[in-house]
């Protein structure tokens, strides 16, 4: 064999080492999942009662909602709305308020991923425009804490909340009763930092005009996602909604399909297997539910912080049946370290890619205003479950 080949062969390998890696970076979550579910395997091996793990019912609504925001996300429906609501920002205060406001509130609907998907790149290009770069790092920062905050009221926020809204059977009611004290604190911490950073005059350039979402299109996925709405509040069978939104989709964007992201449904079917086999070995399964029991809070708060608070949800549901503080502890839980929510990451990405980036200094103040909604909420929380 020729040098040249060998030389050749061994970028190659490194090639694949290096997307290996690169897999595992930005998939850690995912990778882990499925090393515990393969160890788990070992212990269980595969039989009949395998197929009873996953949740289909949650995989089918998480697929249908990804859908559903990708196609109002391909119409420009959001960056219309942001678009609309910034005429007449008079002040840096108001201006922060409104793009905090936008993550908060649009996460409810439209998951605290796809919001800072969304309004983070805007608040980028806005601040800009208004030459106010000593802004940007606090308003994204706190674009991120409200996304995730504001996500917890509703269960198709985040998929942690969808997850445990279906597997403990909960009502649109008794789920907004539980959060809407938490949802309504975070709101007003949020608006006292915004107030506490003070304010100035503000000059927004000119940023073009931005195109209404065409009518018929923007229309039809009103409609999907009423349908996902259906099935969320159990009018609809998650088969029937599965089937309508495959053939509208088919029909209106066959690209949609390349939205959803699949590693996550992936993860999810990762930790129904490891928590299904789990559940049938007695030692350990008691073991779990004996340290759970009574401690929902404090470990949904830890355990996110290492692993993200969506597979700390779905990892605690199986050995608990305390859904109040369990939902509190993964959703608080969201605050904290960058990992503690993966929706968190998207921030920093979007963040690090701006020209002059000080990454290390977002790092500082994204700690600092997390740690102390964490212990501001977790004391809430603390004193509202007794």
């Amino acid at each position: 064999m020729s040098g040249k080949s060998i030389i050749g062969e061994n970028k190659g390998k490194k090639g694949i080492g290096g997307q290996i890696a690169s897999f595992f970076k930005k998939e850690t979550v995912l990778c882990l999942a499925a090393a515990v579910a393969g160890v788990s395997m070992f212990f269980v091996p595969p039989d009949r009662a395998y197929l009873e793990y996953p949740d289909f019912r949650v995989l089918a609504l998480l697929f249908c909602l990804m859908l559903v925001v990708a196609g109002l996300q391909s119409v420009g429906l959001f960056r219309y709305l942001g678009f609309r609501l910034l005429g007449g920002m008079r002040s840096t205060r108001q201006l922060s308020l409104l793009l905090v406001a936008l993550c908060f509130f649009s996460s409810m609907i439209i998951t605290n991923d796809v919001a800072l998907i969304t309004f983070v790149p805007f608040a980028v290009m806005v601040l800009k425009l208004a030459d106010q770069g000593e802004l940007l790092i606090p308003v994204v920062v706190l674009q991120t804490v409200a996304a995730n905050l504001g996500s917890m009221l509703t269960p198709i926020g985040n998929p942690q909340n969808l997850y445990l809204y279906s597997v403990f059977d909960l009502s649109m009611g008794s789920f907004l009763g539980i959060m809407f004290p938490l949802a309504l604190l975070s709101m007003v911490l949020l608006g006292a930092a915004v107030f506490l950073r003070g304010s100035k005059p503000l000059t927004v350039g000119d940023m073009g005009e931005v195109k209404a979402p065409p009518k018929g299109r923007l229309l039809a996925y009103i409609g999907l996602f009423l349908v996902c709405l259906g099935c969320v509040v159990r009018l609809l069978p998650w088969q029937a909604m599965l089937g309508v939104l495959i053939l509208a989709v088919l029909c209106i964007d066959r690209k949609l399909f390349w939205g959803v992201d699949y590693f996550l449904l992936l993860t999810f079917l990762c930790f129904f297997l490891f928590i299904g086999n789990v559940e049938r070995i007695p030692a350990v399964s008691s073991l779990l539910r004996q340290w759970i029991h009574g401690s929902e809070l404090p470990v949904g708060v830890v355990l996110s912080q290492a692993i993200s608070n969506v597979p700390a949800a779905i990892l605690l549901s199986g050995f608990t049946e305390n859904v109040r503080p369990l939902l509190y502890g993964v959703n608080i839980g969201g605050l904290g370290t960058l990992i503690a929510s993966l929706a968190s990451v998207i921030s920093y990405r979007c963040y690090g890619n701006c020209e002059n980036a000080q990454k290390g200094t977002y790092l500082r103040v994204f700690t600092l205003y997390n740690v102390i909604f964490l212990i501001l909420l977790y004391g809430a929380a603390a004193l509202a479950l007794g």
